[in-house]
């Protein structure tokens, strides 16, 4: 029998992102005049929530297995939701919902194919393969570990979105994706930070391991750059609506916390507490930046 304790391990409040995402996919399809099919909209955001739980539900089961959550220093941040750590005998039934969480997604997403066409065959294929594979083998491939979570809440969430519900690929789609591709790459990568020593500890390779916290930080600064870089140009091919730009007010933000997090791992600092602060912060500019460009894309639609 289920216990609803379990549902800690998909992270609730976390699973706002995935919305904020779709919506990017649909706001171009409504500012592009696209006949929009509402029903595949709301496949769209059904069979994304199931992944995000999925690979949510899969990564608290494997790092709990693993021994890995037992060395993380959690923080509000990263560290996983501590759900297990603290009632051990629901890791099957995490396990359990991970992989009832992911039938779901590949059930929207043979609805959808029906409906839109087999254009989101690779679509489909690549999401699957990054929520199962992502804890166990992603994790210790640096760049793929890196790029990973933009590749699901950008490219594939956006522009599968937009193929969901118009039937056809898009430009306007791909180029609006880049702004959760490296957003939301760059949040994964700076909830590493803290966790390099119990990362390591178990054969993880990202890129904070690998390459240390100041090349990181480097990565984080031109990541950054290049999601405003990727929505100006947008804007200047006339792919995206020149409202589009209110999304760059969010770009002293991303400083504020390039700036911090620069403190926070300077010699003699210690990274865990002192980069919590801008670790908040980047998940406000991680939500805020994509809300913003739908809402400016659909008001200069």
């Amino acid at each position: 029998m289920l216990d609803f304790g379990v549902l800690g391990v998909t992270r609730p409040r976390f699973l706002v992102l995935t919305p904020v995402c779709v919506l990017v996919g649909i706001a171009v399809a409504v500012a592009g005049d696209t006949q929009v099919d509402w029903i595949a909209a709301a496949l769209a955001l059904a069979g994304a929530l199931a992944a995000h739980v999925s690979v949510h539900a899969l990564n608290e089961h494997d790092d709990f297995v693993s021994g890995l959550d037992l060395r993380t220093e959690r923080t509000p941040f990263s560290g996983g939701s501590g759900t297990l750590v603290a009632r051990p005998e629901l890791v099957g039934q995490a396990r359990l919902l991970g992989l009832a969480a992911f039938a779901l997604t590949a059930l929207c997403g043979l609805i959808l194919l029906e409906r839109a066409g087999w254009g989101l065959v690779p679509i489909g294929a690549v999401g699957l393969a990054l929520v199962y594979f992502y804890t166990r083998e992603i994790n210790r491939l640096r760049w793929l570990c890196l790029i990973a979570p933009g590749l699901g809440f950008g490219p594939l969430m956006v522009v599968g979105t937009y193929y969901a519900v118009a039937g056809a690929w898009s430009w306007s789609a791909a180029v609006a994706s880049l702004v959760p591709f490296f957003q939301v790459s760059n949040l994964l990568l700076l909830n590493q930070f803290p966790d390099v020593e119990a990362d390591r500890s178990i054969g993880r390779n990202h890129l904070p391991i690998a390459l240390g916290l100041g090349h990181s930080l480097r990565v984080y600064r031109l990541f950054a750059l290049l999601a405003y870089v990727g929505l100006g140009l947008g804007v200047l091919l006339d792919l995206l609506p020149p409202g589009a730009m209110i999304a760059l007010v969010t770009l002293p933000l991303a400083l504020l916390v390039a700036a911090g997090v620069e403190r926070a791992i300077a010699p003699g600092s210690s990274p865990v507490p002192g980069i919590l602060p801008s670790m908040g912060l980047n998940v406000v500019l991680t939500l805020v930046t994509p809300a913003l460009l739908s809402l400016g894309t659909l008001l200069g639609a």
